[in-house]
């Protein structure tokens, strides 16, 4: 019943209602012509087996930031975002596909995965978007990366698009799983249909105590049923999941992943010095580097409809669907799709 029932309600209810979260009533008369940019790409859904080992590590900002490193080290640098609940081997075909055709890649462990760990006991275990986002952005600073093409999924796609929008002479080039999914604690307070409020019970659960204890003490049970929601057809293995698993017994991030959900809802504030960079994120601005955005056609998370969202890409733009049963997990299910489609809007730039 649960494989079934979320897949059917992202394709038939929640596209037209998703939006409300990251933008609500800010797209323009360009949407339609913006989606006629859609393009099909049938992929066959990736085997199990590839590993990203995370062989460097490197201080920055409030992190130690544990990451992959693969490639020339005088490529054209690229960065991978993962989301939640993955890690960097969802990037473990990409990452060498894009590392032969002589990118320098770079794909970290988020705060409250991996190897990654504070740098001070003391620092708020925050999950707020823009503290995401400015890790990222004190990464590059501390590899002296100037400008990167960022590419990702769920959190990750939020995070390459929050640097798209904020830090645009940083990103030279966007790739987007889901498309536009900047969002607001207003919008996230604003009550949606039921069928797409069903999409994020787990939010709803992480919202109570008892949430945040079920999910310390059932992590990769918890992380194993999400996958099985969010990509339905996807036949992982489980030695597939328990590599990826083995970065959650990260200390912090049970904490980073409740906060996440409760400040979303207004339920856990954030922290002051990102208040500047909420405000404009607050606005849904515009992302004006070349972009291509892309869905798998199982995708069984919340999703935004791409006509919701395509009027906020100003520069060259492209949307991609990827057919064939991809799921939420597009880079781990669509390795050669996201590689092609990461090199494409690299050469845009």
């Amino acid at each position: 019943m649960f494989n079934f029932v979320p897949a059917n309600l992202t394709r038939r209810s929640f596209g037209s209602v998703a939006l409300a979260i990251a933008a609500t009533g800010v797209l323009g008369e360009k949407t339609t012509q913006a989606s006629q940019a859609t393009t099909r790409v049938d992929m066959p859904t990736a085997a199990d087996g590839a590993t990203l080992e995370a062989n460097k590590g490197i201080e920055a900002g409030d992190l130690f930031v544990s990451y992959a490193d693969i490639g020339p080290a005088t490529g054209s640098p690229v960065l991978l975002l993962h989301g939640w609940p993955y890690d960097v081997n969802s990037f473990a075909q990409v990452a060498p596909l894009l590392a032969d055709r002589g990118h320098r890649v770079i794909v970290p462990f988020l705060r409250g995965y991996g190897g990654t760990r504070f740098l001070s006991a003391e620092t708020k275990r925050n999950g707020q978007q823009a503290a995401i986002a400015v890790d990222i952005i004190k990464l590059m600073d501390a590899l002296g990366i100037k400008q990167a093409t960022i590419a990702g999924f769920d959190w990750g796609a939020r995070t390459a698009d929050i640097v798209a929008a904020l830090w645009p002479e940083r990103c030279k080039a966007l790739v987007s799983v889901s498309g536009y999914l900047i969002g607001t604690q207003s919008a996230g307070k604003a009550p949606l249909p039921p069928t797409a409020e069903l999409q994020w019970w787990y939010q709803f659960y992480f919202a109570t105590d008892r949430g945040r204890e079920g999910y310390e003490k059932y992590t990769n049970d918890f992380a194993k049923l999400i996958w099985q929601l969010a990509s339905p057809h996807w036949k992982f293995d489980d030695e597939t999941f328990s590599r990826s698993a083995a970065a959650f017994a990260n200390p912090d991030h049970v904490a980073i992943v409740v906060h996440n959900y409760r400040w979303r809802l207004g339920l856990a504030p954030g922290e002051d010095r990102f208040d500047e960079y909420e405000a404009v994120l607050a606005k849904a601005p515009d992302v004006s580097v070349p972009t291509i955005t892309l869905e798998g056609d199982a995708n069984g998370a919340p999703h935004p409809d791409p006509k919701t969202y395509a009027a906020k890409f100003k520069g060259r733009y492209e949307h991609r669907l990827i057919t064939g049963g991809i799921g939420h997990n597009l880079p781990q299910e669509a390795p050669d799709a996201f590689a092609q489609a990461v090199m494409d809007v690299d050469a845009w730039a």
